[in-house]
This record gives structure tokens, sequence and C-alpha cells, in this order.
């Protein structure tokens, strides 16, 4: 079972039909809503500020999700798909966006929504991602904007495809 703490009074709060890996570990003020998943060495750790989100998020394996000593929480929207070792630390995350594997971001940043963070893409203190489009590189900028295609069978696929994975581990 997963390891879900309480923390100063905080205990973390989920929606229904959520999966939480044998060793993924969950502690403090975090809520979630429903058919959310955290993956296999994923930490969500809302001990310094909450950590909020919404539905069919998941947080794939060794990621990270955290926020700044009563500074920057972390808010997170529905659809969005945090990607393997990712880092999302104290910003602002909207819906039907994908953060890719390895991506970094940082205090402060705004996601606006149906948007794509490349893979080892790092989104530096404070930045506003505009809505509809693909960032990448270090430091991450636009370098495209989203077409149907993208947000259908790259945000919305792979959203849907992690509630279908929870579900063989249920």
């Amino acid at each position: 079972m997963a390891l879900i703490k309480k923390l100063n009074d905080k205990a973390p709060e989920f929606g229904a039909d959520c999966f939480f890996a044998e060793n993924a570990t969950i502690i403090g003020d975090v809520v979630m809503g429903n058919e959310c998943s955290v993956w296999y060495n994923a930490v969500i750790r809302g001990d310094v500020h909450y950590i909020r989100m919404g539905n069919r998020v998941n947080v794939q394996d060794g990621a990270v999700i955290h926020c700044t000593y009563k500074k920057h929480p972390t808010n997170i929207g529905n659809n969005v798909s945090i990607g393997h070792n990712a880092l999302v630390h104290g910003c602002t995350v909207k819906d039907n966006v994908l953060i890719g594997m390895g991506a970094i971001i940082m205090d402060g940043v705004v996601v606006e929504s149906n948007t794509i963070i490349a893979a080892g893409a790092v989104v530096t203190q404070g930045t506003h991602v505009e809505a509809n489009c693909i960032y990448a590189g270090v430091p991450a900028k636009k370098v495209k904007e989203m077409n149907q295609e993208l947000s259908e069978g790259e945000i919305k696929r792979i959203a849907e495809s992690y509630v279908m994975y929870s579900g063989w581990y249920k």
C-alpha cells in the first residue's frame, strides 16, 4: 500500500476510483479529484504548502510534486499527465496539459490549458506558458502551436490511457 501520511493535522484527501502504487508517497495537505493515479516511486509532498489536483491526473513513475514554504502552492487542473521523473514545484497547471518525461516546472509558473511541455524542458520561475502551445528546451520556449491532432492524440490519449492502466492494478 502507498505511504499516505497525515502531517501537521492535514491528511491527504482523494476522490473516487483513484490508484496509488505500493511505493508512491502522498503526504500532508494534498487534495485530488476522481480517477487520479500516482505511480511507482512518485512523491506528492504537501508539507510546506497545499497541493490541489483535479480529476484524471496521472503522476507517473518517479515524478515529484512539491511547493514552496508559505509562498507557492501547487494547483493542477483536470486531465493532466505528469510524465516519468518530472518535477512540478509551486506552480499552477491548468486543464488538459501534458508534462513530458523529466520536465521541470518551477515556482510561480502558470501553464495554461491545452499545452504540452516537452520531455526534458525546464520552465523557469515565473514563466507564463501560453494556452494551445508546445514549449521545449532549457529554458523552455514556445516552439509550436497546438493543433487538434496533438491535443486529441497526445494530451487526451495519455490521460485516458492512464485511467485504463490504473484499472489493471485495482
